[in-house]
C-alpha cells in the first residue's frame, strides 16, 4: 500500500509523466493534470468499464484523449463491436443514460434477482420488457396474498379489424418520435376515462390541426376497445355484410343474455355454436360502421346489468 501510495503521489506532482495500471485506477481516481489515456485490449472490457476508464482524463478544462487499442477491428466479436460503437457514439452531455441503456440491450436484462446475466432484451424492446416484468412482479405478489390470476384479470387486448384506415399520417405529425409518442399515448388511453381522451383529441387539435379521417377512425377504434373490455370480447372483426364478436370464456354476456339481445333484434343477428355473435350490418360507410357497433356494445353492456328475457 505505501509503494502504490509512493507511486500515485508522484503521478500527481508530475514527477513521473506516464502511469502504467492494470483497471483499478476507474475506481473514481481525480487527477485534472492526466489528460491521455491508453486503454489496451478495449475488446475485453465491458461498456460501463471503458465509461469509467476513459472518466479519469478530461477532469479540467484542458482537452483531453482516450484511446482504446484493439487487435483488429474485423476479428471483433458482434458485442464487442457494439460496446466501441456506443461509446463513441454517446460522448455528450447526458450520455451516461444512453450507454446504460445500450449496456442493458447489449447484454440483456438477465435475472434481476440473482446474479446471471442474460438474455436479449434488444430481440423484445426495452418497453415490452418493463410491461412483461411489471406484470410477473404483480403475479408474484398476488400468489403471496392467495389470489393467483388476479394480476391478469385486466390483461385482455381485444383485437379490433373493421377495414379502416385508422393511423397518425405522417402529413399530420411529420416527426417520426412525436408520432411514436403520440400512439403510446393513444394506445394507453384505452385504459383511462372519456375526459382522458377528449383531452388527447384537443392536444392534437391545439398542436398539429384539425383531426383527419384516419387519426379520427383511429380514436374511435380505442373508444371501442374501451367499450369491449368490460363484455370481455376479444374479438371484433367486419366481414364483406356483418360484424362478428368473439367472446371470452370469463364473459359476463352469458348465452341466456345474448338470447334476450336476439329477441328484441330486428338486424338479422344470430349465435354461432361457437358462441360467436353475428350481426348483421350494410354499413358501407365509417361514420354509419361506428355507430353501429357502439349501439350494440352498448345495449350488450345494458343487458349485463338487466335480468335475462324469459
Amino acid at each position: 500500500g505505501k509503494e502504490l501510495e509512493e507511486i500515485m503521489v508522484a503521478f500527481v506532482k508530475q514527477e513521473i509523466d506516464v502511469l502504467v495500471s492494470t483497471t483499478i485506477i476507474e475506481s473514481g481516481l481525480d487527477i485534472p493534470t492526466a489528460n491521455t489515456i491508453i486503454i489496451n485490449r478495449a475488446d475485453m472490457l465491458g461498456l460501463a468499464e471503458i465509461y469509467q476508464l476513459r472518466g479519469r482524463v478530461g477532469r479540467s478544462s484542458t482537452q483531453s484523449f482516450a484511446y482504446l487499442l484493439v487487435p483488429s477491428l474485423d476479428h471483433l466479436s458482434k458485442e464487442s463491436r457494439e460496446r466501441l460503437r456506443a461509446l463513441m457514439e454517446y460522448n455528450e452531455l447526458g450520455g451516461g443514460f444512453k450507454l446504460a441503456m445500450s449496456d442493458l440491450q447489449i447484454r440483456g436484462g438477465g435475472n434481476l434477482l440473482g446474479v446471471s446475466q442474460s438474455g436479449h432484451i434488444a430481440a423484445i424492446g426495452y418497453d415490452l420488457y418493463l410491461e412483461l416484468l411489471q406484470k410477473t412482479v404483480a403475479d408474484l405478489k398476488a400468489k403471496e396474498k392467495g389470489e393467483y390470476g388476479a394480476a391478469f384479470s385486466d390483461d385482455l387486448d381485444p383485437e379490433i379489424n373493421l377495414q379502416l384506415s385508422a393511423y397518425l399520417p405522417e402529413s399530420y405529425i411529420a416527426d417520426i418520435s412525436q408520432r411514436y409518442i403520440m400512439y403510446r399515448r393513444i394506445a394507453a388511453s384505452s385504459r383511462e376515462d372519456d375526459a382522458f381522451l377528449e383531452d388527447l383529441k384537443d392536444e392534437l387539435n391545439d398542436r398539429y390541426g384539425p383531426l383527419p379521417g384516419e387519426v379520427i377512425n383511429l380514436f374511435r377504434i380505442v373508444a371501442i376497445k374501451k367499450a369491449l373490455l368490460p363484455l370481455r370480447v376479444s374479438k371484433l372483426e367486419r366481414g364483406p355484410q356483418n360484424l362478428v364478436l368473439s367472446f371470452m370464456s370469463d364473459t359476463p354476456v352469458k348465452t341466456e343474455l345474448l338470447l334476450a339481445y336476439l329477441q328484441n333484434s330486428d338486424n338479422g343477428s344470430r349465435i354461432t355454436p361457437d358462441g360467436r355473435l353475428i350481426i348483421d350490418t350494410p354499413a358501407d360507410s365509417d361514420n354509419l360502421l361506428y355507430e353501429t357497433v357502439t349501439t350494440t356494445l352498448a345495449k350488450l353492456n345494458r343487458l349485463t346489468h338487466e335480468p335475462a328475457t324469459q
